[in-house]
């Protein structure tokens, strides 16, 4: 798909950048000997390494379906962000305990100013690239691309304390700011990690995705025929940016078979207009019973036992309502 490859090409410039923003973070440590620096620069090893697994599972997730995997490769996207996850846990728990370990062995510090410029410059490097990255994940539905934007966004947002931290280290001369620097800035990249895992673990286990459903219900609300009496016990289930959705729809109970494969293909229709080729849709139907008539839209129904009164609004809670909960 079109999109498969946008996605590799945004990750292929990432990586690249953040290739150069690492060499040039780790010259700036070796010129400065600051802990805090040194802090940046760990956690750009952890971006290269991280955006090459993305770009790897991007080009594994594009394959099309086969015979061992016929919902798609997606997951791998999610497996790929978990490991991005992880990495930067262990970066930051790493970074922490060097700034321990530099309160109780200062080290000699200097040429501030030349590693202040570098990691200013990285740091504004990392927001643009993280702004594309959730941008173009969002866009085309990649939580790989999401992720690694928002790491990269984490990124410039420690490097801007960072960057006032050797500012005050600069003038004051205080070695402990360093370490505290350090400190401060792990535990904020630990945290970070952590936000990343329990995003990637909810999708791992399908948990149900409220803006996903929401903006499906709206596309639904917009384009509703008189004959879908009602839809309900809607699932979405995403692998990468391909859309898995399962659903029961309400029809007329005097419908044929032919008409009734109609009205099911009309939704479906529908649905994948909106999310081009990423969607595939499975609709049972359902027939009306006679507590749907006095919010059933067919004019011409003959077969009406009570007046109509106003039409259902659907809602999240409605459109997600299984059988059993409605007591059907």
């Amino acid at each position: 798909m079109k999109e498969d490859l946008i996605k590799q090409k945004v990750q292929g410039w990432i990586v690249s950048f953040s290739l150069l923003i690492l060499i040039g973070k780790f010259i700036a440590f070796f010129l400065t000997n600051s802990v805090g620096i040194l802090t940046d620069a760990m956690e750009s090893i952890v971006n290269v390494i991280a955006g090459l697994i993305s770009f790897l599972s991007l080009r594994y997730a594009a394959r099309p379906k086969d015979k061992g995997h016929p919902f798609g490769h997606g997951k791998i996207e999610l497996i790929s962000a978990s490991i991005e996850g992880l990495l930067i846990i262990i970066a930051g728990g790493m970074i922490i305990f060097e700034g321990i370990k530099r309160l109780f062995e200062p080290a000699t510090i200097g040429k501030l100013d030349i590693g202040i410029a570098v990691v200013a410059v990285a740091g504004l490097m990392n927001y643009v690239m993280g702004w594309y990255s959730i941008r173009m994940g969002k866009k085309y539905s990649s939580i790989a691309l999401v992720a690694g934007g928002k790491h990269l966004q984490s990124d410039t947002y420690s490097t801007i304390g960072l960057v006032i931290g050797l500012t005050l280290l600069y003038f004051t001369g205080l070695k402990w700011i360093d370490s505290a620097l350090a400190l401060v800035f792990g535990s904020i990249i630990v945290v970070t990690g952590i936000l990343i895992l329990r995003k990637t673990v909810a999708n791992l286990i399908d948990k149900a995705d409220d803006e996903v459903l929401r903006k499906m219900l709206e596309v639904i609300s917009t384009a509703r025929k008189p004959e879908w009496v009602d839809i309900h016990n809607m699932k979405i289930i995403k692998y990468g940016s391909c859309l898995f959705v399962d659903c029961d729809l309400t029809l007329p109970w005097f419908y044929n078979i032919t008409e009734g494969h109609k009205a099911c293909e009309d939704l479906r229709g529908m649905l994948s207009a909106k999310y081009s080729d990423r969607l595939l849709v499975t609709i049972h139907s359902d027939p009306c019973l006679e507590k749907h008539c006095d919010h059933c839209q067919m004019a011409d129904c003959i077969y009406r036992k009570s007046p109509f009164v106003a039409a259902l609004n659907l809602t999240l809670e409605e459109l997600t309502a299984s059988d059993e909960e409605r007591k059907e």
